[in-house]
Formats: C-alpha cells, sequence, structure tokens
C-alpha cells in the first residue's frame, strides 16, 4: 500500500460529506489515519473571507491540496470532500498529492436541491444566492474520474462499498478474502 488522497468531487449536495465520513472510518477500521478536509468546515473556520468567484474557488482548492499534502507528510491519509467545480483546479491539485484518487459524486441536481439539508439550491433558484454551483456558476464533472459514485439512485452505504472496492483494486487497500 502507498500513500494517497481521495478527492470527492460533485454538486452541492451530492453527498460528499456524507461519503467522506463513511470513508473515514472504513479506513479507521482497516488501521490508517484518514482525515476529512471538508469543504463547508474549511470555508467556515479557515478561510471565511473567500467568496464564491471563479478565483476564490481556486484559492480553496489550492489551500485544501496544501492542508492535504501535510496530512500526508505527517502520515495520514487525507479525504477532500469539495465541491471543487473546475477540472484544472482539480488537475492542479492532482499534480500535487500523492496516490490522488478523484471520486466523483454523481448526482443529479434535482435529487441534490431535494435533500439540500441547508436549503441552499431552493435560495439560488430563488435569486437570494449568486455563483452557486450548479444553477448560475458552473460545475465541470470529471472526464476520467478514477472512481464515481451514484448517490442519486444507490445508498450511501452501497457506494461507499464500491470505493472500497475500488480502493482496493487500486491497491490503496488490502483486498478482502473474497474477491
Amino acid at each position: 500500500m502507498s500513500e494517497f488522497c481521495v478527492w470527492l468531487t460533485g454538486l452541492p449536495a451530492s453527498g460528499k460529506t456524507t461519503l467522506a465520513l463513511g470513508l473515514e472510518k472504513a479506513l479507521k477500521d482497516h488501521g490508517l489515519r484518514p482525515v476529512v478536509l471538508d469543504g463547508d468546515n474549511l470555508r467556515q473556520f479557515l478561510w471565511p473571507e473567500l467568496k464564491f468567484s471563479r478565483k476564490a474557488r481556486q484559492v480553496q482548492t489550492e489551500r485544501a491540496t496544501y492542508l492535504a499534502k501535510l496530512v500526508q507528510q505527517a502520515g495520514g491519509i487525507p479525504i477532500v470532500a469539495l465541491i471543487s467545480p473546475y477540472r484544472a483546479d482539480r488537475g492542479w491539485a492532482r499534480q500535487q498529492l500523492k496516490g490522488f484518487v478523484e471520486v466523483f459524486v454523481h448526482c443529479p441536481p434535482e435529487i441534490c436541491a431535494q435533500r439540500d439539508p441547508k436549503d441552499l439550491w431552493a435560495r439560488a433558484r430563488r435569486g437570494e444566492i449568486s455563483q452557486f454551483t450548479g444553477v448560475d456558476d458552473p460545475y465541470e464533472p470529471p472526464l476520467e474520474p478514477d472512481v464515481t459514485v451514484r448517490t442519486g439512485h444507490q445508498s450511501a452505504n452501497k457506494e461507499l462499498q464500491w470505493l472500497l472496492a475500488c480502493l482496493s483494486f487500486k491497491g490503496y487497500l488490502p483486498r478482502d478474502e473474497e474477491g
């Protein structure tokens, strides 16, 4: 097994944080040292000054990448749950981190909006929030993600099991005895 970073990207309310927290627990169960870097928490506690412009989103990706690099240097496994809407920024992060595993958390916008706990989708559609990814700001889905999970159609647990199987297949986790 080697160093790796799991980078979860997808629309707001697609299930990135839920998946990250499930993955964190599973990796701990494998005796590893995962650290979740969640975009909402990073924005709220470490860089609340950032707005939602393209440049601000780029800066957020750069800062999250730097933190993930520090986690790797300390022997941990970063799990980054960040919208990171632009392919170029995710490509840059891939170049900076060892074992970058881009996970596209695919969920249709209508399902994201239905299960949005903060009601941000509805507020953005009413024009109360601007520069909202998926409404009036673009999201560039990965063209060739390392893993795709489909949280709109499967349970979070089933998608977590798929992600773990993919990480095992790629050599980042030990394979189970059956597979």
